[in-house]
């Protein structure tokens, strides 16, 4: 749950983090009320910072910890980011190739999944209620509990047809009652991750049965196509993202808990981001967590 030619650069590739990639230049819009306008200029922030972070095959780890007042739009006040630990590149197999890389054009993922798994923020409680195997594996009928009792069998079916051969899982509750959990699935190949159908719009989970795509990331995503596209049309080669990334909410009315969903597909690895808390779900914890599991799948 975190990718051309443009008017900006791509942030530099160090051994272990990297600074937060600098900001677009920011278009006029008409006045907002202020509370909103900086809930927006953050979220504007953290969806560029996928775009830019995950070109090529380097990793960003920019938007762990960053002080917000070196983030143009966000004030020094609470934003509502978690802060998660230092990110660090999992460890390969001897001669393993970096998934993108130019011996590695299909994205395969050589690292243990649990090390790819995004870990808990700071002040989370571990999910005592996620039923984990040894080394945080997952198997298909604890992972098909997140969806609705018609849809499992067929999930089922498809998984074990479709060259499936691992889960791994883990989940967290953060002090202000939001529940996350995150599945990373290992399929044979990316062509047998198209053909998972855990992550569309009428994906049926347990507890949101109608979904709608995220309007804000959606807005940005568009903005930031656009704009890419204007820039390779003038210089050359297209730009092709290293990741498919997805974002749903529960559409209204809700229930009790408010769902939100959010999809990366990356290589041979398909991960989904479940988050869920009483009354209204945060938006921006779910942008910031699905950008941070995509920059360790890349």
């Amino acid at each position: 749950m975190t990718e051309p030619n443009t008017a900006e650069t791509a942030p530099e590739q160090a051994p272990v983090e990297i600074a937060a990639p600098e900001q677009a230049p920011a278009e006029a819009a008409p006045p907002a009320p202020k509370d909103r306008r900086k809930l927006f200029a953050a979220l504007r922030w953290t969806a560029a910072a996928l775009v830019f972070a995950t070109v090529g095959t380097g990793v960003a780890y920019g938007i762990t910890r960053v002080e917000r007042t070196d983030v143009p739009g966000l004030s020094t006040k609470d934003d509502g980011r978690w802060n998660y630990p230092a990110l660090a590149k999992p460890q390969l197999p001897a001669g393993a190739a970096l998934p993108f890389a130019e011996d590695n054009p299909d994205g395969i993922h050589y690292a243990g999944l649990p090390q790819l798994l995004l870990p808990a923020p700071a002040g989370a409680t571990p999910d005592s209620t996620l039923k984990l195997e040894k080394d945080g594996a997952v198997t298909v009928d604890t992972f098909l509990e997140e969806y609705q009792a018609g849809e499992r069998e067929k999930l089922k079916t498809q998984l074990a047809n479709e060259g499936l051969r691992q889960i791994a899982g883990r989940g967290w509750t953060t002090p202000d009652g939001t529940r996350t959990r995150i599945y990373l699935l290992r399929f044979h190949g990316p062509g047998f991750v198209d053909a998972f159908k855990g992550c569309t719009m009428s994906t049926g989970l347990a507890h949101a049965s109608v979904l709608e795509a995220d309007p804000v990331w959606s807005e940005v995503k568009r903005s930031q196509r656009n704009d890419l596209g204007r820039d390779s049309a003038a210089s050359g080669p297209s730009w092709r993202s290293a990741h498919d990334v997805t974002l749903y909410q529960e559409a209204k009315p809700v229930g009790d808990e408010q769902v939100r969903f959010g999809c990366v597909q990356s290589g041979d690895i398909q991960g989904l981001v479940l988050q869920t808390r009483k009354g209204q779900a945060p938006v921006l914890p779910l942008h910031q967590t699905v950008i941070l599991q995509s920059q360790l799948l890349g």
